[in-house]
């Protein structure tokens, strides 16, 4: 997905460029529901993903009239934990860096900023804003019902499995569809974009390495199925792509006024 914003500055937007950004925004839409479809017609994926991780263990106390016990090893491992505190913070830490970055530009009013990068930022911030806080924290996480792999009877819990995209689950806040962390790490990869050709050797791999480990440690940690993570993290893909789109198409809209 490439998406340019580098549009001339007298007023003339290319309609190419605004056509580029819309295919790109559908086909990833299109593509969020077709893999949601597949992991809720096929569940067992989910359930043989989540299993690698399970290490089945005796059942004892409360516990003991479970039908599977157990833990996700992972999820107890010192070195593991910490590093996802610090990556959960990657997100929130990156938007405050744009945004401070935005506020310098706007009150200095440099050229080295430039309008078009100005524009960049101010976007990629409300993309974080509507992918992983409003669409998956505030509206998914709390509403979808599904039960985390750890709190289902499958896998050491209590609650009966859901398959992804079923409102029908036990869970009654911050559920497992779809993984919040996950789109934070979706929208991390998405400031590769903005990456000046000079700064890609140095940051990119980070990026990357915050991007793509995240969401495994999800899965390693028995707090979301893949489902939830693939869905996640491809969700700040499918956002990022429609604001972009939706305002290089409004712009276009007051041009030809």
């Amino acid at each position: 997905m490439k998406i340019n914003l580098q549009a001339a500055e007298s007023g003339h937007l290319q309609q190419p460029g605004t056509r580029k950004m819309l295919r790109a925004a559908l086909a990833l839409f299109v593509l969020w529901w077709a893999l949601l479809l597949v992991f809720y017609l096929w569940p067992d994926i989910d359930l043989a993903v989540a299993g690698v991780f399970f290490e089945p263990g005796p059942c004892t106390g409360a516990h003991a009239q479970s039908t599977v016990c157990g833990s996700f090893p992972w999820s107890q491992d010192p070195l593991a934990v910490a590093v996802r505190k610090v990556f959960f913070y990657v997100p929130a830490a990156a938007g405050a860096l744009l945004l401070g970055i935005l506020v310098n530009g706007l009150a200095r009013r440099s050229a080295a900023y430039g309008a078009a990068r100005l524009r960049q930022l101010g976007l990629a911030l409300v993309a974080l804003l509507l992918g992983p806080y409003v669409l998956v924290n505030l509206l998914l996480k709390s509403f979808s019902g599904r039960p985390r792999p750890y709190q289902t009877d499958l896998f050491g819990g209590d609650l009966p499995f859901v398959p992804a995209g079923s409102f029908m689950g036990q869970c009654d806040n911050n559920c497992s569809f779809i993984s919040g962390e996950a789109a934070g790490a979706g929208w991390v990869a998405c400031l590769l974009l903005f990456l000046p050709a000079k700064l890609r050797p140095v940051l990119a791999p980070p990026i990357l390495v915050v991007a793509l480990v995240t969401p495994a440690m999800r899965l390693a940690f028995g707090g979301h199925y893949l489902s939830d993570v693939v869905l996640g993290w491809l969700s700040s893909l499918v956002v990022f792509a429609a604001v972009f789109a939706v305002f290089e198409i409004s712009r276009k809209r007051k041009i030809e006024r």
